[in-house]
């Protein structure tokens, strides 16, 4: 029997460069955020570049759109993480950060274990949830569907 744990994606286009002082409060914030979902309970893996982060990786070769990808072991081990604590803070203040997108921004698929997506796999689940609303294949935090139905 495989098992299954949850990849999730969110995108964001930056109001301002990163190195500039309107980002200075979520740029100052990342490493602690990450620290934290990396000790999280039911936390998998989360992307990373050279930098120890994934600001300087980008999606649909778009200079503006920051990319942050993270596996979990289910839904209720990333809402967890998502709604608590500092992430939770910045959550509330993305508007000052990244700009309103019409678009879904997050999606989420199960992938086997121990499987680690990458930014295009990311890019093509986004795309179809995007495209097609959620489906077994890429859907949001709102409308989820199980392992089985992958």
């Amino acid at each position: 029997m495989t098992t299954y744990e949850l990849a999730q994606v969110n995108i964001g286009r930056l109001t301002a460069p990163l190195d500039t002082p309107e980002l200075k409060d979520f740029t100052d914030n990342l490493e602690p955020v990450n620290a934290t979902a990396d000790a999280a309970d039911g936390f998998v893996w989360r992307l990373q570049g050279d930098s120890g982060d994934a600001t300087d990786l980008r999606i649909y070769d778009d200079e503006w759109l920051l990319v942050n990808m993270s596996v979990w072991r289910d839904h209720d081990a990333l809402k967890a993480f998502m709604y608590a604590g500092t992430h939770r803070e910045l959550l509330a203040r993305r508007r000052e950060f990244f700009e309103r997108l019409s678009e879904a921004v997050t999606a989420l698929w199960w992938v086997p274990a121990g499987h680690r997506p990458t930014v295009a796999e990311a890019e093509q689940r986004l795309t179809h949830l995007r495209e097609h609303g959620p489906t077994p294949y890429a859907f949001s935090l709102r409308r989820q569907f199980s392992p089985a139905a992958s």
